[in-house]
Order: C-alpha cells, then structure tokens, then sequence
C-alpha cells in the first residue's frame, strides 16, 4: 500500500492511524532518508498507542522504551550500530518476541536478525511534488489505512 503525504502533520495523522491498529508481538521497520519524517511518524505512532509524553529518536541509545501506552512501545534507532552483537547487548529479544510493539529506524542495518514477519515501512521524498510531500509505503499489514 502507496499513501501520500503532503505535511507533517499527515504524516504524522498516518502514523497515529498505524499506531491505534498496531498489535502485540509486531514489528515494524522504518526506513528512509535523514530528515524524511521517521521520527514525526514515530510520534504519531506513539500517540496512537496511547503514549503521552515526548518520543525522540534514540541515536545515541539505540533503545528508548514507552510504557504508558495501551501496549508496551520498543523504539530503536540503530543507525550508530557498529556490530549486531550490540543488539544482543541490549536484548533486543525480549523486544521483538515480548509484550510490546517494536518500531526500529534503519531496519536495513539489522536484517539478519529481524524475525520472519515484520511491517516495512519506507518513507521517501519527492521534491519535486513539493518540499513536505512524502511517498510512505506499508508492506505486511493488510488493513488499509488512508482516509
């Protein structure tokens, strides 16, 4: 599934969208560019899993963990990640296989130790469609989440 966004603020609304339908034990992979919108979708995410309080991407910590959401949420951001040993390191298993929600920023970088079935989704920008649009597309979920 193709959805175009033209803001933020869309993007963001399509994230929420996602988040509300998200389910225990699902993986999703977020992928694109620097500054494509991973992190506004992220918040969007978030907040459709009932998470409250400020969600940044954790560059620097490779895991930030949201529990006041109707389902635990696992965000990683592996874009530092030197070795997938450093995924051991923080247990990742008990992320992708537990209670929660797991979303990873860069996915592309950890492939071979991401479970069989996982969500993809890949931001990408087109300027000349206009500086905010975004092409967003969701692979291995079948619900349908434009308006």
């Amino acid at each position: 599934m193709v959805i175009e966004t033209y803001g933020a603020d869309e993007t963001f609304a399509l994230g929420e969208r996602i988040g509300r339908n998200a389910q225990k034990g699902e993986v999703y992979c977020l992928n694109g560019d620097l500054g494509t919108g991973k992190t506004v979708f992220t918040q969007g995410f978030a907040k459709g899993l009932g998470i409250q309080g400020p969600v940044n991407s954790p560059t620097f910590t490779i895991l930030q963990q949201y529990d006041d959401g109707r389902l635990p949420l696992y965000h990683f951001d592996v874009y530092r990640i030197g070795d997938v040993e450093e995924m051991e390191e923080i247990g990742y298993e008990d992320c992708f296989y537990g209670e929660g929600v797991s979303l990873i920023e860069w996915a592309g970088l950890i492939e071979e130790i991401l479970p069989e079935h996982v969500i993809t989704i890949r931001i990408e920008k087109d300027t000349e469609k206009g500086f905010d649009y975004r092409k967003i597309t969701v692979e291995g979920k079948n619900e349908d989440f434009r308006d």
